[in-house]
């Protein structure tokens, strides 16, 4: 069975996202969200799925600014992996981006060359103007915080790499 499909997430989905979550966590290859948080976000999410409708993959794409979102969670299942899967999860959260008239795209990840197949470059500071800094910075998001590379998140990004890619 090779098929799948990408569609965007559904509130019945997400035990599926937070189980597949749960052992990237163990291995503090992710950070942890609690199942409220992951079903709050479910309107952010994008889900691969077989031919059985079953959750084979998952991303979700965040709005941090006008012109900045982040891809986040992006997991795919084991049995899944190099066919094709975390390519069209990432095109279809791009697409998403682009609807919503974002110019770039943030991701923090110990993926780095999936991610620069996908156009993604490292990134240092300064990603963002100084008054833009300073809204950010107001921001109760951890995501935000890694995106800025706040001292306070350094142990959940250590090892990651911050990415960014401008949409055309």
């Amino acid at each position: 069975m090779t098929n799948f499909s990408v569609r965007p997430a559904r509130a019945a989905d997400m035990e599926a996202v937070h189980g597949m979550l749960q052992p990237y966590v163990m291995r503090r290859i992710l950070l942890g969200k609690d199942l409220v948080v992951l079903y709050e976000a479910t309107q952010e999410f994008l889900v691969a799925v077989d031919e059985r409708d079953e959750v084979i993959g998952c991303g979700a794409l965040h709005v941090m600014w006008e012109d900045l979102g982040e891809v986040r969670t992006l997991l795919v299942a084991d049995d899944w992996l190099h066919r094709g899967v975390g390519r069209a999860i990432v095109e279809a959260l791009e697409a998403n981006a682009r609807e919503l008239g974002l110019t770039r795209l943030f991701c923090l990840t110990f993926e780095t060359a999936f991610f620069e197949r996908r156009g993604f470059a490292e990134i240092g500071e300064q990603v963002v103007s100084p008054d833009v800094y300073s809204q950010l910075v107001r921001s109760p998001d951890e995501g935000i915080a890694e995106f800025l590379d706040l001292a306070h998140v350094k142990p959940n990004t250590l090892g990651n790499t911050r990415m960014l890619k401008r949409l055309a």
